[in-house]
């Protein structure tokens, strides 16, 4: 059983316009409404590659009903603790001709503490050995910081694995609580390590000392240069194939469903880099918060570039 975990989940509202043109009203010519928020878009990508999740995580008012009953027509089952906020909005607003756009992201619903509760007490009933949860995305206000490491230590108690995917505070704090893998970005390893990524070398080391906080498996994602994947025991850079991006958003939660799909494959660790830098990819070329399908990802598995498996450690030569 896989279920997501998506605390602060959000409907995302993408406007299409012929220009962005500031103190002058524009219309849009397209509307695209998109079931947002990390865990959300995780369950999407393994629907496509024909792996089923369900849903889980706080939501209210009419919005949360947009989200829940969005996410059912899609085929993907929620189990949510329902709350008394209105769940959040983002909206985007893209230039049709360029790359431009502007995002302005909700902060979120209060969560109150009861509703904390409920959600830990309904986790704690839920989960089984083996179960892979993944935890993702940023917190809403109500909900401490330390919300990620206690779910980690409950299925840590339960022989569940605990697939990690947030930033700031919440990500040091879970880290700390040994998940099965952590997934940050440059900037978000930098967080935990306190050690800035601008190198390969760099990118080692903060691969390694996250390693050394008990992690069993690291995918630090570096965009354009793809993925460093690492045990304990080997390494992997996979590097995308050159494509044209239409929007990042969302890549970086198809590329952990693609190496989740491929875990439970059995594959090797290179092969497990190689589908999750394709379904990150084939997610990057599409438009608004999208997943690509299995045919694309597998398409695209094929241009992953791998550099070579070496043992991981403080002092790595690539």
């Amino acid at each position: 059983m896989i279920v997501t975990v998506t605390p602060n989940p959000v409907l995302d509202r993408t406007l299409t316009v012929p220009r962005i043109l500031f103190d002058e009203v524009t219309r849009a010519t397209e509307v695209r409404l998109d079931w947002g928020g990390k865990g959300f878009n995780v369950s999407r990508a393994l629907k496509a590659l024909g792996v089923e999740s369900t849903a889980m995580g706080f939501v209210g008012g009419a919005t949360g009903q947009m989200l829940e009953r969005g996410l059912q027509e899609l085929g993907i089952a929620t189990e949510f603790v329902h709350i008394a906020g209105e769940t959040r909005s983002n909206i985007i607003v893209r230039e049709a001709q360029s790359a431009r756009y502007i995002k302005v992201n909700e902060a979120g619903p209060t969560v109150q503490a009861d509703e904390v509760q409920r959600f830990l007490k309904q986790a704690a009933g839920r989960a089984r050995q083996g179960d892979i949860w993944v935890l993702a995305g940023s917190l809403p206000p109500g909900v401490p910081a330390d919300f990620y490491a206690r779910l980690i230590a409950l299925l840590r108690e339960r022989g569940a694995k605990a697939f990690l995917d947030t930033s700031g505070e919440p990500l040091r704090l879970g880290c700390a609580a040994r998940p099965t893998l952590v997934k940050p970005n440059a900037l978000e390893a930098a967080q935990v390590t306190g050690r800035e990524i601008a190198s390969q070398a760099e990118a080692f080391d903060a691969v390694a000392r996250l390693l050394d906080l008990g992690i069993e498996m690291v995918a630090l994602s570096l965009g354009g240069d793809g993925l460093l994947l690492a045990s304990s025991e080997e390494a992997v850079w996979a590097r995308p194939p050159a494509v044209a991006v239409r929007n990042p958003t969302g890549a970086g939660d198809a590329l952990l469903a693609g190496i989740i799909w491929a875990l439970g494959q059995g594959l090797a660790l290179e092969d497990v880099a190689r589908w999750g830098v394709a379904a990150g990819t084939a997610s990057a070329m599409g438009e608004g918060v999208s997943v690509g399908t299995r045919a694309e990802v597998e398409a695209l598995y094929k241009g992953v570039g791998i550099e070579r498996n070496r043992q991981i450690g403080r002092l790595v030569d690539w």
